[in-house]
């Protein structure tokens, strides 16, 4: 993997809804939000190793046959990302984790809601339904002339396969308003128990339609004059490649602490855009949570 220094570091403690709220819209659509990474790691325990001792075996002891007695987690962390996908500057953010479940089927984040529709033999299929924020141009220096890409709702579906502790995925989301973009995720993860450890790793894709890349990595004609970047016609299809690895350690059987870290590529038409001043896009983050 390359090697790679951030040249600036900005340390961001605001406390403004919109400034936070912001924050886990990124991280979402970069998909570092570290919700859905614990509830997958969570998931996908390795059930045939017997937990310590202190353990409530009950709630322990198998996995994803008590799943449903967890209903909700709440917590805080923080993470260091990008300003922008695709900026050389970083900031470090406080990040909620919020995460409920509602029966087998229904799963409820700060991103949105997810519903399963059909379930079987390892096969899973749902419907999602979520929100985005955009991009404002006083996010960053960098964005100063290219004007703001307004909010808009988000539908979309999922489907996937898991075979012991691996599973295959892919994503559709539409955005209604905003970019009114479409983008596709297709991915792999594993996951691994050892006693109060979970270890979890992900490889993913995303492909993007024309109006999701002219709205985040085109420069038309307007906006090259008020900004001063090269005109720049971006087109539809694959725009990143992200690979990420989280550990959580169950302190208790409530009490957890999980450290997620990673990098994204972009490729094509967004890493040749001149809004990109850097096409690798590392993160990390560190949150605690309790688990009800």
């Amino acid at each position: 993997m390359t090697q790679y220094l951030p040249c600036f570091l900005q340390v961001k403690t605001t406390s403004s809804a919109r400034g936070t709220v912001q924050t886990i819209v990124l991280a979402s659509a970069l998909g570092l939000l570290p919700v859905a990474t614990l509830a997958a790691d969570l998931e996908s325990g390795d059930v045939a190793i017997a937990p310590p001792k202190e353990f409530d075996s009950g709630r322990y002891g198998d996995f994803r046959d008590t799943l449903h007695d967890w209903k909700l987690t709440v917590g805080a962390g923080a993470i260091y990302m990008p300003e922008y996908e695709g900026s050389d500057k970083f900031e470090i953010n406080l990040l909620p984790i919020i995460s409920a479940e509602f029966g087998d089927r229904v799963r409820v984040d700060i991103t949105g809601v997810t519903v399963d529709i059909y379930e079987a033999n390892g096969f899973r299929a749902g419907l999602k339904a979520g929100y985005d924020l955009g991009r404002k141009e006083d996010d960053s220096d960098y964005l100063r002339g290219l004007g703001d890409i307004d909010a808009g709702g988000v539908i979309g579906g999922i489907i996937s396969y898991e075979v012991g502790p691996f599973q295959a995925y892919a994503e559709l989301d539409k955005t209604i308003g905003g970019s009114d973009g479409l983008t596709g995720t297709v991915g792999a993860k594993a996951s691994y128990r050892y006693e109060r450890f979970i270890f979890s790793a992900d490889v993913s894709g995303t492909w993007a339609d024309d109006k999701h890349m002219v709205s985040y990595f085109g420069v038309t004609s307007a906006q090259s004059a008020n900004s001063g970047l090269a005109q720049y016609d971006a087109q539809a299809g694959f725009k990143r490649v992200d690979v990420k690895g989280s550990i959580t350690y169950m302190m208790t059987e409530n009490w957890l602490v999980t450290g997620a870290a990673g990098a994204g590529f972009l490729i094509g038409d967004a890493k040749s855009s001149p809004i990109v001043k850097d096409d690798v896009q590392p993160f990390a983050m560190l949150g605690v949570s309790y688990r009800f």
